[in-house]
């Protein structure tokens, strides 16, 4: 996994980043911790980490935190993991292991056998449903979990996107994009586990509703 980086979004993380550090030790691939400039607290929190590398956002935003995270990676292959300790590192094996034919590999909650969430709450259940519903109506995806950022693919595919988004709606920009350029991909069943902080970043009706808007922005830009 030495051609592997991790771009890991931390906003606000100082109680999970340090635990989920500490699970990613025995991981033999690039650690890529993505901060905010004023979140002195979360940096704080690693001082005792080595091998690792810290990125400071230049502007603030998920979004911006992928896109700057990807730009920065010098690896064959990267992967987006949360530092919230929700997304499961054992799945990065059979992860690397399917991109060796694809572009991307997406993971999902909904597939089976073997998807499901610790962290789904009623409302992001059904959000998360219809959003992926439209995802395949109207762009004619082929994926069942259109917002799981828990993706992992050829750096230099991901660069090929352009990413502009710098909040939740990169989760929809993301796909969207991939499939419009022909990039292969495919999608893995995933296990979400319970956040070890407990917190969702996301408000579910306020970003729901940005990225229903940028869905609709997508499907009448047909570039």
């Amino acid at each position: 996994m030495q051609n592997l980086t991790l771009i890991i979004p931390s906003k606000q993380e100082a109680e999970s980043l340090p635990v989920f550090l500490k699970e990613l030790e025995n991981f033999n691939c690039k650690k890529l911790i993505v901060l905010q400039r004023e979140d002195y607290v979360t940096k704080t929190s690693i001082d005792n980490f080595n091998n690792i590398e810290i990125l400071v956002q230049k502007k603030n935003g998920y979004g911006n935190a992928l896109i700057e995270g990807i730009n920065n990676v010098k690896t064959e292959f990267c992967c987006i993991i949360n530092a919230d300790g929700s997304m499961d590192p054992k799945y990065l094996f059979k992860m690397m292991e399917k991109c060796n034919d694809q572009d991307f590999v997406f993971t999902s909650r909904y597939q089976k056998p073997g998807g499901g969430s610790d962290d789904d709450d009623f409302i992001t259940l059904i959000g998360n449903k219809i959003f992926s519903l439209i995802g395949n109506l109207f762009f004619r995806l082929n994926i069942s979990d259109i917002l799981f950022t828990y993706i992992l693919g050829k750096s230099a595919s991901f660069k090929k996107l352009d990413l502009k988004k710098e909040d939740f709606r990169i989760c929809v920009e993301l796909p969207i994009k991939a499939n419009r350029l022909g990039l292969s991909y495919i999608s893995l069943p995933s296990h979400e586990r319970s956040r070890i902080g407990g917190k969702k970043k996301v408000n579910a009706l306020k970003d729901g509703f940005l990225i229903l808007i940028e869905m609709i922005r997508l499907f009448f830009k047909k570039t």
